[in-house]
């Protein structure tokens, strides 16, 4: 019997789902940032939880992360051409997110 194949929706959802990560990507669009710019970016994340979410979306392919060996630490996060695919997905998050907030009232 075979099984069927994943959805695709689920996929990109294990991928980039959950409260942050698109969040993070949409920091991440247009540059590189270290992880203190992220931080800044979206206060009410945590650092343990932007940490994990990083790794998760390194490990994915989707972001890549870059040490410098110098004092102190320096480390830069920014799109792979693998995770660049998903900008298409994060424009229109955008411009629904737009839409959705100016119908209603906000």
């Amino acid at each position: 019997m075979l099984t069927p194949s994943p959805c695709p929706v689920t996929t990109t959802l294990s991928v980039i789902g959950g409260k942050w990560k698109p969040i993070i990507l949409y920091t991440l669009y247009e540059d590189t940032k270290r992880f203190s710019q992220i931080k800044k970016l979206i206060p009410a994340i945590s650092q343990k939880m932007l940490t994990q979410q990083l790794r998760e979306l390194e490990a994915d392919d989707i972001i890549s992360r870059k040490v410098y060996p110098v004092v102190p630490p320096k480390v830069e996060y920014s799109m792979t051409d693998h995770g660049r695919t998903l900008i298409p997905i994060l424009d229109a998050m955008v411009a629904w997110g737009e839409k959705h907030r100016i119908a209603n009232g906000g």
